[in-house]
């Protein structure tokens, strides 16, 4: 059994933006040189997350309009209220999104559904400069 471990950088508009991050983590696998395993995919954030989904524009404006639903940026929050910061409703976002993604690795391929892409959805307030970190573990 084997572990590699890859970075992915991006820079990110923040207020939920959605960043279709499936190339570069075909990209790691691919230099890993591992064809049978598992991918995880981990994001040392607490205001974002990652997750699967089709990526086009129906299906971003709809699970930004849930997301601003079930967690509205205007509501009160006990975080805004000890660190001014405004971005409350961005960590309990994140929470319910979660920070990694597991997907099998089989003959070299992750096994992604057709129309399943990888994501990387940054709910902060302002741009940021982010890390995935990308450990594929396998022979």
């Amino acid at each position: 059994m084997q572990v590699k471990l890859n970075h992915i950088f991006l820079s990110t508009h923040g207020n939920t933006d959605i960043i279709d991050i499936t190339q570069k983590v075909i990209e790691s696998v691919d230099s890993s040189t591992l064809t049978n395993g598992l991918v995880t995919i981990f994001c040392p954030s607490s205001t974002s997350g990652v997750t699967t989904l089709e990526y086009e524009p129906g299906v971003q404006q709809d699970l930004k309009r849930i997301f601003n639903e079930i967690v509205p940026a205007e509501d009160a929050y006990q975080h805004d209220e000890a660190w001014h910061d405004g971005n409350g409703h961005s960590h309990i976002r994140a929470a319910l999104l979660k920070a990694s993604l597991t997907v099998p690795l089989v003959n070299g391929r992750m096994t992604l559904g057709t129309w399943q892409q990888i994501v990387y959805i940054d709910f902060d307030t302002r741009p940021r400069k982010r890390e995935i970190i990308v450990q594929i573990i396998g022979e």
